[in-house]
């Protein structure tokens, strides 16, 4: 008989959770287990991408309470006391004042719930995947009946709004807690030592063969440009760090270098990047492609691969560009050093404008160094069978 596992995110959307999950499921058995992705919204430019044999199942009723979950407790209080509902207004001040006394939102999270059924179905495993996220590992530990239940993190905790008393009280009723790299799970050990014995790296699975059978189904750069393209993939956002390179390109160009940077990614800070890109003077060099399912094609045909994240938790895409034979370039984020060795695979940098721009010339200028990257990235193989084992070994061990 088939183990049932469901897997818990927020939606769809175009990003590296999203992506790592498609790429696990798409190596699960199907034959063994039985893959359901729940969702909070029917929303992504993934959705079309979940294969047909997995089953697809939405949280009923998250609509009507988003608005109140993301929104402080006092505003809405205050919203309640202009419609005279004074009882209401006394009872979400009382959970205001638990919630700040605790640095705990569970009993916002279960008055919001209260009058929301327990899912119908029950699993063998139950995975908060989109983690840390509150609400999910909150909505799998009560509302979802399953035999084991893990919780996944993806991002570095120490660089995100990381509720430590919420995670210490609500992991521990997980039986696993996966972090997606070596150095992740080092932080969430620091800083909750009481989980140590239940927490194991799970680094993202990546199957190099179908991210090279992706580049080749794609068109990829759509220009004539013959000089050396750059390619970043990532959300617009702080966290993934583009704003750097907008000065690194100005200098290069400066510097008599014919160079264009690319970025695959669309989010929040596109106007503030527009306006960065066209205060440094590179508008025709520094192009915004917006968000592409498909990013292979791109890697497979650019010459440098840039990865400048302020943070990450393992970061899909430096390990998608680590499928191609491109130099890469990384800046030192969490989990960066257990995919990139310096000199060998790629080069690593702090986040600084200067290092950046020094690194990137060197590649430029040295021929050697560039093919010596390229060789060893020809040379890589990934064994992704370990990793699943651990998920496995949780799903039969019931």
């Amino acid at each position: 008989m088939k183990k049932k596992i469901v897997f818990m995110v927020i939606n769809m959307n175009v990003g590296g959770t999203e992506k790592a999950l498609l790429n696990m499921i798409a190596e699960i058995p199907k034959d063994h287990y039985e893959i359901t992705i729940l969702m909070l919204e029917e929303y992504g430019g993934f959705l079309s991408s979940i294969p047909e044999d997995v089953h697809i199942e939405y949280v009923k009723g998250y609509k009507d309470i988003k608005d109140r979950l993301n929104k402080p407790l006092q505003k809405t209080a205050a919203e309640l006391l202009k419609k005279g509902r004074i009882i209401k207004v006394i009872h979400t001040l009382s959970l205001h004042a638990v919630t700040k006394a605790t640095s705990d939102r569970s009993a916002w999270f279960k008055h919001l719930l209260k009058d929301m059924p327990d899912l119908k179905n029950e699993y063998d495993v139950a995975i908060a995947y989109a983690g840390p996220m509150d609400f999910i590992s909150y909505f799998v530990a009560k509302k979802i009946k399953a035999k084991k239940k893990i919780q996944w993190i993806h991002f570095d905790i120490t660089k995100i709004g990381f509720n430590k008393n919420f995670a210490n009280k609500t992991y521990s009723t997980f039986d696993k807690i996966f972090v997606v790299s070596k150095d992740g799970k080092n932080k969430v050990m620091s800083m909750l030592p009481t989980l140590k014995e239940k927490t194991e790296a799970f680094p993202n699975i990546m199957p190099k063969e179908l991210v090279l059978k992706m580049a080749d189904q794609g068109e990829g750069f759509k220009d004539e440009f013959k000089g050396i393209r750059i390619l970043t993939v990532g959300r617009l956002s702080k966290e993934k760090g583009q704003d750097l390179v907008i000065p690194v390109l100005a200098s290069l160009k400066e510097n008599g270098y014919d160079v264009r940077w690319y970025c695959i990614g669309e989010g929040n800070a596109r106007k503030e990047y527009e306006e960065r890109i066209k205060e440094y003077g590179v508008e025709k060099e520094f192009i915004l492609l917006g968000a592409d399912p498909n990013p292979y094609p791109y890697m497979k045909q650019c010459d440098i691969y840039v990865q400048p994240s302020r943070h990450e938790g393992y970061c899909i895409t430096l390990a998608e560009a680590r499928c191609f034979d491109n130099p890469i370039v990384c800046t030192d984020f969490t989990g960066a050093s257990e995919q990139i060795l310096t000199g060998q695979n790629g080069l690593i940098v702090q986040f600084d404008e200067s290092q950046m721009y020094q690194v990137i010339q060197k590649l430029l200028d040295d021929e050697k160094m560039r093919n010596k990257i390229k060789a060893n990235l020809r040379k890589e193989t990934v064994d992704i069978r370990n990793e699943l084992e651990k998920l496995y070994k949780v799903a039969d061990g019931i």
